[in-house]
């Protein structure tokens, strides 16, 4: 895919991965439509952009966000071709205290967010007759980690609804692909150790969000015949 003049539509992009991969799509010439709920972050990021975007700050896991999203692209842009499914959260600890609240938000975030939005903008993807949809799933659905069985099982589901997609969508011109990274230096990180949660330290080797970003273009740049069903991208350093 020549992403010049192509519209992508970005989750989770205030900060992070999410804010890498809007950096480095609009960097290969697309317009980018960004969406978080923080918009002071998304107003500054758009401000950074070479290229043409639009922001929408919202919650990812309201149900009328998809909608919304494509709304905006199409009335600012007049056509959509690339979804990014980003957003997420991670939520971890023990059974005996894990807050049961907020592992069912990481659910609707990490898992029924993606859903909706897949399938709404499958839709008009599937109509439209080309088009592709990457969701950013993660190394620890391969892996099996005390206090993060919750997390890791929504990631493997994610992997699982992805492939499924592919499937459903083949000789329709939609691609479909998963990327799963692995450990990666963003403010999830930054969050969880503020709540005395474990994860690995700061300054441990780790991939950075550009790498992500690079790769998510790769998967997009293949010739419309090929399509990257699922991307493991881990540092040099990991044993994942």
């Amino acid at each position: 895919m020549d992403l010049r003049d192509k519209v992508a539509v970005v989750t989770g992009a205030s900060s992070g991965i999410g804010a890498a991969i809007a950096r480095d799509l609009s960097a290969a010439g697309a317009r980018v439509v960004i969406t978080a709920r923080r918009a002071d972050r998304l107003a500054a990021l758009a401000a950074t952009l070479p290229g043409d975007s639009a922001c929408l700050a919202t919650a990812i896991d309201d149900p009328a966000t998809p909608q919304a999203l494509l709304d905006l692209a199409l009335q600012r842009f007049g056509r959509v071709d690339v979804l990014v499914n980003n957003a997420g959260l991670l939520v971890k600890g023990p059974i005996d205290t894990i807050d049961l609240d907020a592992l069912a938000q990481m659910t609707r975030v990490n898992f029924d967010a993606v859903v909706r939005a897949s399938y709404v903008f499958a839709r008009h993807l599937k109509a439209q007759g080309e088009g592709a949809i990457i969701n950013v799933s993660s190394v620890g659905a391969y892996l099996s980690h005390s206090s993060m069985g919750v997390y890791g099982g929504l990631k493997l589901a994610l992997e699982t609804f992805t492939t499924a997609l592919r499937v459903e969508l083949k000789g329709s011109g939609v691609r479909v692909g998963s990327i799963a990274p692995g450990t990666t230096e963003t403010e999830i990180f930054d969050a969880a150790r503020q709540a005395g949660q474990a994860v690995p330290p700061s300054g441990t080797p780790s991939l950075d969000a550009a790498d992500v970003a690079a790769a998510v273009r790769y998967m997009l740049g293949q010739p419309a015949h090929a399509n990257v069903a699922r991307l493991l991208l881990v540092s040099s350093s990991e044993s994942a």
